[in-house]
């Protein structure tokens, strides 16, 4: 069987070159939420080896677009590419890492593991039917906290968003993703998992 040359990753998996030489660095793009541990099995591969890896975290589009393109030897995303894009590519994906996403908030006047949110509540405040902090749901779940009066500015990445927005809601319609993403304009320019958590720090 013959194998494609390059391949695809996605966020919680990556894309692994098959034909890369045993000098050659490799290069790889992609998702920003698994840079952390590509940082360091590069780092360990570069001192067993030589071999050097070059990782941009550009997020998920950029690197299906770099790997489509064949200017890196590896993609990874968030979300997994369809069996059709693949064989149009000639890509193959796998999953390579694992990883949980939570909500982090600040809060004025909230110690870090204060604030209780259930899954219907974070739902709630992605969509647009919960917009300030002391929302009658959330006082509910926090009945001892002194929860101001401001409104709420959440920030997210669609796939990860989307994703959750349909497990919690179904067997509900599913959210229209505009709809979210109406809630999220302080996102603007914000791309990326680390940008997206300064994001959070001064607000």
């Amino acid at each position: 069987m013959k194998m494609p040359n390059r391949l695809v990753v996605f966020a919680a998996a990556a894309a692994v070159s098959l034909t890369a030489a045993a000098a050659t660095d490799i290069s790889g793009a992609g998702a920003t939420f698994p840079y952390p541990i590509y940082a360091k099995w590069a780092d360990a591969y570069k001192k067993l080896t030589g071999i050097g890896l070059n990782y941009q975290s550009i997020g998920s589009g950029g690197g299906i677009k770099q790997i489509k393109a064949k200017t890196v030897t590896f993609g990874a995303s968030d979300m997994p590419l369809k069996p059709d894009d693949l064989k149009a590519a000639g890509l193959l994906q796998f999953p390579m890492i694992i990883g949980g996403v939570v909500p982090v908030v600040n809060v004025k006047g909230i110690q870090a593991g204060q604030l209780h949110l259930d899954g219907a509540t974070v739902a709630s405040i992605y969509l647009g039917d919960i917009t300030q902090w002391d929302d009658p749901q959330i006082k509910r779940l926090n009945p001892k906290l002194a929860l101001p009066s401001t409104a709420i500015a959440p920030c997210t990445g669609r796939t990860v968003r989307d994703e959750f927005l349909f497990r919690i809601t179904s067997p509900k319609p599913v959210p229209n993703s505009s709809r979210a993403s109406a809630r999220t304009p302080r996102c603007s320019g914000r791309r990326g998992s680390g940008p997206r958590a300064t994001r959070v720090w001064p607000t």
